[in-house]
């Protein structure tokens, strides 16, 4: 990414032909003023639309310093400007693309004064947030008698999601952890001091990046004005995963021009947990008035077959922008439905498939097991290593997310920010015979000191500690003197470490020296150690990643799969009850389990498999039938086959088999009424069992406290509920 978009401008280049592009594409790149919302289905060639849009642009005439582009990952701007470049004949690079917090990290550094900050604050990670969070609980005396108070990581859940939900604290705890309201006064407490920890230290989290770049443009009418003309053309990718606060930005970036386009996918808006706003895309065109809207439908993925399932899958949506995808790409085979007896069956069935596949010379990576949840693929992990199949499961750990890999920058980020009161602590832990309090005096003396370094040398250490603590004062004298280059400060800090690493990690140290080596790899494209800190904590490497991986079955979550196609999928778990989810209940959450399939089919190129067990155990290791997920009765029969024989089911029929009774979401059919139920009423779920109702509700909503799973709120047009 351009570090300094607010330099020169640089001339224009060469010329650029759009012929490659079908229409609807070449309209969305030349349409460039005002606002455009391209609705790009899946695969349909999004990407090489904002690639030739941002060519298009600079072909135009357009400064490239004059362009943004904001995207979800580092790697997917980097790739679009390389290939921009590449049909100009030119460079590309001083066109402003990165991620939102990378942006905002770029902003902030130079404006942040405006609000207060330093231009050389420190980003923490999740990690360091809840070391902040444990350190704050302890030093306020909070949760100590009180068993059931959050832990740290449902604090910081709590925190971040009251930020990206642009809701206050007590309003989230309210809604959504109304079992913690005992606890309410502390969470504020906690909440309020870990604002001021960070503020004082020089620190921010990913949220702050976002709500302190907002506060800049609507605080700064001076900063606003000079950004706003500076980017006179913006263009966001993946739109229909943004948050509240991200539109905000996006409205406030535009406030001198308009000329901005989103792109983005309603149908694969899956990511609420994280705070993304499923709305943010439906109510583009009332944000910017005189929006245009274009449509990208056709495929360049998948088979009809596969297509005409996954348009039916989305047809059922209650609220999206109707498109239909359809593909030029030849294949007429049709997407397999099947149903094993137990999860055993289902995941014995799916490895026989994969070892035929793979005789017909299907490459291994190119298959792809999904499911909903990470625990739904135990059973079908220990079949594949049975038949001696090698997989790699997606949505491992960040390298830089490791203990020993954060102890390594630890020593870098206190070079940049001596402020960083976080890394001197974990520091300080590694000599031995210095507890936290030691540290604790140690870390305040520095990050007070104008001269830190001399701070440090005057120190007089205790006897057991004084022979390591000699080492660390002259470690950092070697860091602050010479040459500054990143890979040269790493080498003194990783010589210093690695006695005090092979401590430390003594049961699996040669395993995790690989991962000091990554890190270096990585140092050796930097100049700036900013930078590098930076790009680390935004858009850490995950783990292992490195090195050049073997042919394997991969497994993934469907979060973790976005984006990505493969020659055959399997979309394993759609048993009702378990996809769409046991308490998705009814409205947006339903919804949003639809669009997750719809994901997870479009994930497909010419074989698409879905399969659920006809019984699952429940918690308390009981065995319960369960049918077809609603989302597959919901389907047209004559889109797929059966592949175990069964037949095609249209719904809930009279004489239909007791295994595949599940009745459609929005099929009408015979269900209770309000005026069939009284509080204290026993009813009967087909998933959760027997319970009594314990309030009747506005319209159709009503609670029921099963006496398995606990008190549900629940719609009875979908509930499916029986008088007992």
């Amino acid at each position: 990414m351009n570090n300094d978009p607010f330099a020169p401008m640089s001339p224009s280049v060469s010329s650029l032909n759009l012929a490659d592009l079908n229409e609807p594409q070449r309209e969305a790149v030349t349409a460039t003023e005002g606002p455009v919302l391209v609705i790009a289905g899946a695969g349909s060639g999004k990407t090489r639309t904002l690639v030739y849009r941002v060519a298009h642009l600079v072909n135009q005439g357009v400064p490239p310093e004059s362009l943004l582009l904001l995207t979800f990952t580092r790697k997917a701007s980097e790739e679009m400007l390389w290939r921009a470049g590449h049909l100009l004949g030119g460079d590309c690079r001083r066109v402003v693309g990165g991620t939102f917090h990378s942006v905002a990290n770029m902003l902030l550094r130079r404006f942040g004064s405006s609000l207060g900050f330093s231009s050389s604050f420190t980003i923490i990670d999740r990690a360091d947030a809840e070391g902040i969070v444990n350190l704050l609980k302890s030093s306020l005396g909070i949760g100590k008698k009180e068993k059931r108070f959050p832990t740290k990581r449902a604090v910081i859940n709590m925190i971040s999601g009251s930020v990206n939900k642009a809701l206050d604290l007590e309003s989230l705890v309210e809604e959504q952890y109304s079992h913690l309201l005992d606890h309410l006064d502390d969470l504020l407490s906690l909440a309020r001091h870990y604002k001021e920890f960070k503020f004082n230290h020089g620190l921010m989290d990913y949220d702050d990046l976002l709500v302190n770049w907002k506060r800049l443009l609507e605080e700064s009418v001076e900063v606003r004005q000079r950004v706003s003309e500076r980017f006179s053309h913006i263009m966001v990718d993946e739109y229909q995963d943004t948050n509240l606060i991200q539109a905000d930005i996006v409205r406030g970036m535009a406030l001198s021009h308009d000329n901005v386009m989103v792109v983005g996918d309603d149908s694969q808006s899956i990511y609420s947990f994280r705070g993304a706003d499923f709305y943010n895309i439906m109510r583009f065109p009332k944000i910017f008035s005189g929006t245009k809207m274009i449509k990208l439908e056709e495929n360049y993925r998948s088979t009809q077959p596969i297509l005409s399932l996954t348009n039916n899958i989305i047809e059922q949506a209650t609220e999206k922008y109707t498109k239909s995808l359809f593909s030029r790409i030849e294949g007429d085979i049709k997407p397999k439905v099947y149903a094993g007896r137990d999860e055993r069956e289902e995941a014995g069935w799916i490895v026989k498939r994969i070892q035929q596949l793979v005789s017909e010379g299907v490459p291994r990576h190119d298959i792809a097991v999904l499911f909903r949840s990470g625990f739904h693929s135990y059973k079908l992990e220990i079949e594949l290593t049975s038949a001696q199949f090698e997989y790699e499961k997606r949505g491992g750990m960040k390298l830089t997310e490791s203990a020993h890999i954060k102890d390594m920058i630890a020593f870098l980020r206190v070079l940049v920010n001596r402020d960083d009161t976080l890394s001197w602590n974990r520091i300080l832990l590694q000599l031995e015979g210095v507890g936290p309090t030691t540290a604790q005096k140690i870390t305040a003396a520095v990050s007070t000191s104008e001269e830190w370094l001399k701070t440090l040398q005057s120190l007089k250490p205790g006897s057991k500690w004084a022979p390591s603590w000699k080492k660390l004062v002259k470690l950092f004298e070697d860091l602050t003197s010479g040459e500054q280059q990143p890979g040269r400060l790493y080498e003194l800090a990783r010589a210093y470490y690695q006695p005090v690493f092979e401590r430390l990690y003594a049961d699996d140290y040669p395993k995790r020296q690989k991962d000091l080596d990554q890190v270096k790899a990585l140092l050796d494209d930097y100049t700036d150690l900013q930078s590098f800190i930076d790009d680390t904590t935004l858009d850490p490497p995950e783990e292992g990643r490195g090195e050049q991986e073997s042919d394997r079955i991969v497994l993934s979550t469907i979060h973790s799969s976005k984006g990505l196609e493969f020659e055959a999928v399997f979309v394993i778990g759609l048993a009702e009850g378990r996809f769409p989810h046991a308490s998705a209940g009814y409205g947006e959450q339903l919804e949003e389990e639809r669009r997750l399939l719809y994901v997870a089919a479009t994930r497909a190129k010419k074989y698409l498999y879905l399969t659920y067990p006809r019984k699952l155990m429940t918690q308390d290791r009981q065995w319960h039938r369960s049918g077809m997920s609603p989302f597959l009765v919901e389907l047209s029969p004559r889109l797929y086959e059966r592949a175990d024989g069964m037949a095609v089911p249209e719904g809930f029929q009279a004489g239909e088999p007791l295994r595949e009774r599940s009745m459609p979401l929005h099929k009408k059919g015979a269900k209770l009424k309000k005026k069939d139920l009284s509080v204290g009423q026993r009813v009967s779920h087909p998933f959760f069992g027997e319970g009594s109702v314990t309030m009747i509700g506005e319209g159709k909503s009503i609670e029921v406290f099963f006496d398995r799973h606990g008190l549900k709120a629940l719609h009875l047009d979908y509930a499916r509920l029986t008088l007992v």
